[in-house]
């Protein structure tokens, strides 16, 4: 007499199961809006019941201010990695204007734009923002420092250098719902000209000659 057995289903770990559910999250933040993550969401995209979102995330609001935080952070060490191996200072500032500029940053200025729209009301999302906030803010004058010294870059205060930088950032990813038209290179390009005269750099430094733009590969 033969028999068939099920397949045994993999339990997986708590650690990757709420990295699991936390990415799923994000990925919709993304997407969609903070707005759009429930627990019953989550459950039916990772085809589970929502009794085991609740479980890692009791409040949504939790879930909320993770996913945000992670794909703020993935973005970050996109743009500014914390370990970088490779150029100098005026190399990874010029890739970070040239990712900061154009459609593909677009949902993350959304989302940050989303972010700080909700946390007006909701405090777990607002302490996880300012703490985003001053992430990028640290890892940008950290680069700044970095050129400072080795006299590539001349300002005063790093960190009042980077945070003039991303308030400019931030005003220019205000548009990111409208799109780029009718803004000339010269508004598109305000962060780079902003960082230019901030760091004591010629102009043109941080852009590629002819092309009016920043370059992705910072050559």
């Amino acid at each position: 007499m033969s028999s068939s057995a099920r397949p045994q289903r993999i339990r997986k770990s708590p650690e990757a199961r709420r990295a699991e559910i936390v990415g799923t999250a994000a990925a919709i933040a993304l997407a969609e809006g903070l707005e759009c993550i429930t627990l019953r969401r989550i459950a039916d995209e990772l085809d589970v019941r929502p009794g085991l979102i609740g479980h890692y995330f009791p409040a949504v609001e939790d879930l909320v201010a993770e996913a945000f935080g992670t794909a703020a952070t993935a973005e970050l060490d996109t743009l500014l990695p914390a370990e970088p191996t490779d150029g100098t200072p005026l190399d990874r500032l010029t890739r970070f204007f040239a990712r900061t500029i154009g459609d593909a940053y677009d949902d993350l200025s959304r989302l940050w734009l989303n972010a700080r729209h909700l946390s007006r009301y909701r405090p777990v999302l607002r302490e996880r923002v300012g703490r985003q906030e001053g992430m990028w803010r640290d890892r940008l004058a950290g680069v700044i420092r970095e050129g400072t010294a080795a006299g590539i870059f001349r300002t005063d205060d790093p960190l009042i250098a980077a945070a003039h930088i991303l308030v400019v950032i931030d005003g220019l990813g205000a548009h990111a719902n409208t799109g780029d038209n009718g803004r000339p290179a010269a508004v598109l390009n305000l962060a780079v000209t902003t960082a230019e005269q901030a760091l004591g750099l010629t102009p043109g430094a941080l852009t590629v000659p002819g092309t009016g733009r920043p370059t992705a590969s910072g050559q």
